[in-house]
């Protein structure tokens, strides 16, 4: 099978590489192919002609989507139009992954289920929402992947805490956002399941069970046998003096139903992130 990855060169699309190795994997990065870019985008897609494309890419700063709204919705949502028209004409299907920040958090939805109506808080979190919408409209055969609080990769929550617990005999971390830790190796073979279901909608794939961030903080470092103590404030505490500083939802955890009920699931959160700190030693 040929597939293309848009955003190859982030943390789930290097953990998608690795997933596809044993198919003919076409990687996408930024600068070979941005997805804001109409034309790039068609000329990869017409070139590669591919069965699948796993739309990656995104603009994933959820504070610098405030102040910079038109750079989110080029990526997040135009984007998301270009892939799926591309992809479409060369019969292609379309996995878009998208983001528990479609949910507000604060309207007693969570464990948010994948028929819970999205009303999303942040321009991130519209600009991936929207992006859900292009792709469902243009694409005739499409995934909408919805995750979590993702890490394996470089400079994610996983990594900084471990970073500051190695400095640091204090770490002050949010208590009041809630959600689920989703181990981007474990997201990657997920996906690569649900697909191979051959059952397109919406999904929900994220490591089963919740814990807030500092509850997340404190099983890293607990986990790592570092010394360093974390130190719970709440949000309002943690942004205060700061500015640009998106909204996030309070209690965001997604409820993997439609994808469980074709056999795919995810194993708890603490067991995967024992595995990727095991492995980061």
């Amino acid at each position: 099978m040929r597939v293309a990855i848009t955003g190859a060169d982030g943390q789930l699309g290097t953990a998608l590489i690795e997933r596809y190795a044993d198919c003919e994997v076409h990687p996408l990065t930024h600068a070979s192919c941005d997805v804001a870019d109409r034309g790039a985008v068609e000329r990869a897609l017409s070139a590669i002609r591919p069965e699948l494309v796993i739309n990656a890419a995104a603009y994933t700063d959820v504070n610098g989507a405030e102040t910079r709204p038109a750079i989110a919705f080029a990526s997040n949502a135009l984007g998301a139009r270009w892939v799926a028209q591309a992809a479409d004409r060369v019969g292609a299907g379309v996995v878009y992954v998208s983001t528990d920040y479609v949910f507000p958090g604060d309207d007693g939805g969570a464990p948010y289920d994948e028929w819970w109506p999205p009303r999303a808080l942040s321009v991130y979190g519209r600009s991936k929402l929207a992006g859900e919408a292009e792709t469902l409209r243009h694409a005739r055969r499409s995934w909408i992947v919805r995750s979590s609080w993702i890490y394996g990769g470089p400079g994610k929550f996983v990594d900084q805490i471990l970073a500051a617990a190695r400095t640091r005999d204090n770490i002050t971390v949010v208590a009041d956002e809630i959600g689920g830790p989703t181990y981007v190796v474990d997201l990657a073979g997920a996906l690569r399941a649900l697909v191979e279901q051959d059952a397109p909608g919406i999904y929900h794939l994220a490591n089963a069970g919740e814990c807030s961030r500092a509850e997340l903080a404190s099983a890293i470092v607990e986990i790592a046998g570092l010394p360093a103590r974390v130190l719970p404030v709440s949000g309002a505490e943690y942004w205060a003096g700061k500015s640009g500083v998106a909204p996030r939802p309070a209690h965001s955890t997604l409820a993997n139903n439609a994808a469980a009920a074709l056999g795919v699931t995810l194993r708890p959160w603490r067991e995967a992130l024992a595995d990727y700190l095991c492995a980061s030693r």
